[in-house]
């Protein structure tokens, strides 16, 4: 059986909707059409607030992903959390133009930002939406007012060895079983909440296209970015070391902070919300 046809459309999709169901009362889901594909967009909060664009990590996240933030965010922001486009969720690939490359990427979100009406965002990633996040500030400066960057993946440093071995399973031949084993792995025994972890095995054997990957933005780039960055990590991630990935990032960006999480994983993130996370980020976002 191939790994296409091990996939539960009907079972990815009551997931998603169980974890979705904790957010915010006025939740729209909408899709914004781009060149490269129609994206779900989950939105929330005063239509009047200044908008904030949330993108998740790329193996099995999802816009629900930031459900436990929603709430707080939405306070004082209109949230528009993302599905990427060609990973698990409710955005639809054209079949005529794949994202293949950073420059379609940034073309992506410079068309997604135009379809919700938004000439400036605030702008946040986890994992390897951080990355897409980095390069996107880097590609539009004058579009994005705040950069916030959760446990970041390929902005600062590589990954580590042992991730990449106990990854490669999963990612070959992924099924239910093999994301769990991973996730409690990398997360060390923290407890995850139920339904997210029953969303994450339930994207394993999504028909996901090959997503777009690059190298680390350049130092050179990096020291122009001349905007409030806020860089929160994950002190127990196994993804990378955390202190020096904050380290360098330090003597990369010139209006930085940075921040380690203690305690914290890489998968557990967004979702477990680590003391003084949503904290953090309320308080950064409302300077």
């Amino acid at each position: 059986m191939s790994v296409r046809s091990t996939y539960d459309a009907a079972g990815f999709g009551a997931a998603y909707e169980k974890v979705m169901a904790g957010w915010p009362a006025d939740r729209e889901a909408v899709t914004v059409a781009t060149p490269f594909g129609a994206t779900r967009v989950n939105v929330c909060g005063p239509h009047d607030g200044p908008p904030l664009l949330l993108l998740p990590g790329g193996d099995g996240g999802t816009s629900a992903s930031w459900s436990a933030q929603a709430a707080a965010l939405a306070r004082t922001h209109r949230v528009h959390a993302v599905d990427l486009i060609g990973r698990p969720g409710h955005s639809v690939p054209a079949t005529d133009r794949p994202l293949r490359t950073v420059a379609d990427l940034t073309s992506w979100l410079d068309a997604l930002l135009d379809g919700i009406g938004a000439d400036t965002v605030d702008l946040g990633g986890h994992s390897y939406g951080g990355w897409i996040a980095l390069h996107y500030a880097l590609h539009a400066p004058t579009r994005v007012r705040r950069l916030f960057l959760l446990d970041p993946t390929g902005c600062f440093a590589g990954f580590k060895a042992a991730y990449l071995t106990r990854a490669l399973p999963m990612l070959l031949r992924p099924s239910p079983a093999r994301v769990r084993a991973f996730l409690e792995w990398e997360t060390g025994g923290v407890p995850l909440d139920p339904d997210w972890l029953r969303l994450q095995e339930a994207a394993a054997g999504y028909p996901s296209v090959k997503p777009v990957t690059g190298p680390r933005p350049a130092r050179e780039a990096l020291r122009t970015l001349d905007m409030p960055v806020l860089l929160l990590l994950a002190g127990n991630s196994r993804t990378h070391d955390a202190r020096r990935v904050a380290t360098r990032a330090a003597g990369m960006l010139p209006r930085a902070e940075t921040d380690v999480l203690p305690g914290a994983s890489h998968h557990s993130l967004p979702h477990t919300v680590p003391p003084g996370l949503n904290r953090r980020l309320a308080d950064f976002l409302g300077r």
